[in-house]
């Protein structure tokens, strides 16, 4: 990604909302005997707000991922998830995070097979020659299923906690109405979609296979997905995290339109949808292997093919528990857990000073932050959460921020400098364990 001479954005200052503020005073006084942790959680918890956020002239949200001037969906939604919490008796924060699923509904009734977007129809893009269905809008139309997904749970999330219901406005249930449509059609990828992606002189990861349709896949009653939450190409395109981060949402939905909109048939309508990827998923995603027994898939194609792994981008195996598909309790899930944590996940690394999930994104022997966070998020015991907050708070190379991966030997050998996401799952992790007393 450094060899790309990127535009610049303009991110205008504003006021810090006060919660944040109250956050950042809490922990000045909680963390106080762990001056590092302070710093890097002082850094961390406002970096999204404070680099990475424009409010728009419409009402609207522009929050870009951090080094790329572009909105992902995905990102956008995880770089500010950690402030929603706050948000129900904080206006500038409803401004903000309201504006964004605003955004994020005008974004996906333009494009619902786009990943990532403009602040404006400037007809930048990550590669330009890219062979699909492109707009000026949209940055990059890789579809991933993950980025739909992280829209509505942002949007479920808000409502939920600040009870405000401005934004199931028409464009909200146009947008709503896109996903079911798109997730049917996708259900049934080869005999019906339109989308095809093809970018030439690029990593194999960067394209798809089979004049842009992707590997032959059965049908399963899951939904296809082009690439995965690390903007990787899947090897079998029905992800097994991404189905279930699917099936969340359609039940989010399904109380949305209820609630919001008032509208059985199309409850009605998306709980069959949701009854059939979720049967894909329990009869397709759950393999046995000689040594954990019955675990969940990261990807299968319906023919029988599956593979075994986990990846550090979300949604992914380990943060099952994290999107709501099922609690850590879950015994297929506990045992997924024990393999992905282990070396017969091919991408585990352990080094000199860090061990966790790494990528295909990134080279053997990187262990991504983001990873490490969603372990202690997800953890099952208090020393386990405390141990991820000790290891990502001595990887960060003295740099005061989270990065993309890092090299388990020596963690001053990172990728991604700047990156807003990774900064934001790491102060949930601290927060987290810090109102549980874990880091007296």
């Amino acid at each position: 990604m450094e060899n790309f001479r990127l535009p610049k954005i303009d991110m205008p200052k504003f006021e810090m909302p006060a919660a944040v503020k109250q956050v950042l005073a809490e922990a000045e006084k909680e963390l106080a005997h762990r001056p590092k942790l302070l710093q890097l959680f002082k850094n961390c918890f406002p970096n999204t707000l404070e680099t990475t956020t424009k409010l728009m002239e419409d009402g609207t949200t522009f929050v870009i991922t951090g080094d790329i001037p572009a909105m992902w969906l995905r990102d956008s939604v995880e770089q500010v998830i950690h402030y929603v919490p706050f948000a129900k008796e904080d206006k500038e924060l409803q401004r903000i995070i309201g504006g964004l699923i605003k955004r994020h509904m005008m974004y996906i009734n333009l494009d619902p097979y786009a990943n990532a977007f403009n602040e404006t129809a400037n007809d930048w893009h990550w590669d330009a020659n890219d062979q699909t269905d492109m707009s000026a809008w949209v940055w990059e139309r890789k579809y991933e299923l993950d980025s739909l997904c992280f829209s509505i749970r942002l949007a479920y999330t808000y409502w939920k906690e600040t009870g405000l219901t401005d934004i199931f406005d028409t464009n909200f249930k146009t947008a709503m109405r896109k996903i079911v449509d798109l997730w049917k059609v996708e259900q049934r990828h080869f005999e019906q979609s339109p989308y095809r992606f093809n970018r030439e002189n690029c990593p194999d990861i960067d394209t798809l296979r089979n004049d842009g349709m992707g590997m032959p896949v059965n049908y399963t009653g899951m939904t296809w997905s082009g690439f995965r939450p690390s903007d990787d190409a899947c090897d079998f395109h029905y992800n097994i995290p991404s189905n279930m981060f699917a099936v969340v949402s359609l039940r989010q939905m399904q109380e949305i339109a209820r609630y919001g909109f008032r509208d059985e048939l199309f409850v009605a309508e998306m709980k069959k949808l949701e009854d059939e990827i979720n049967h894909g998923i329990q009869l397709y995603g759950v393999v046995t292997h000689p040594k954990y027994g019955r675990i969940y898939a990261y990807e299968t194609d319906g023919y029988g093919n599956f593979c075994l792994m986990d990846d550090a981008g979300t949604p992914s195996l380990i943060g099952i528990p994290y999107i709501g598909y099922v609690g850590s309790e879950d015994e297929v899930y506990q045992n997924t857990r024990q393999f992905i944590l282990s070396k017969d996940n091919p991408y585990y690394f352990e080094g000199k000073v860090a061990k966790g999930i790494g990528s295909p994104h990134t080279p053997d022997g990187y262990v991504w932050h983001m990873a490490l966070s969603m372990q202690g998020l997800t953890a099952s015991t208090d020393e386990e959460m405390v141990a991820m907050v000790n290891m990502l708070e001595a990887t960060d190379a003295d740099t005061g921020f989270m990065h993309e991966g890092f090299h388990s030997d020596d963690p001053t050998i990172f990728t991604r400098k700047w990156f807003a996401w990774s900064n934001s799952l790491f102060s949930q992790l601290v927060y987290k364990a810090m109102k549980r007393g874990l880091l007296k």
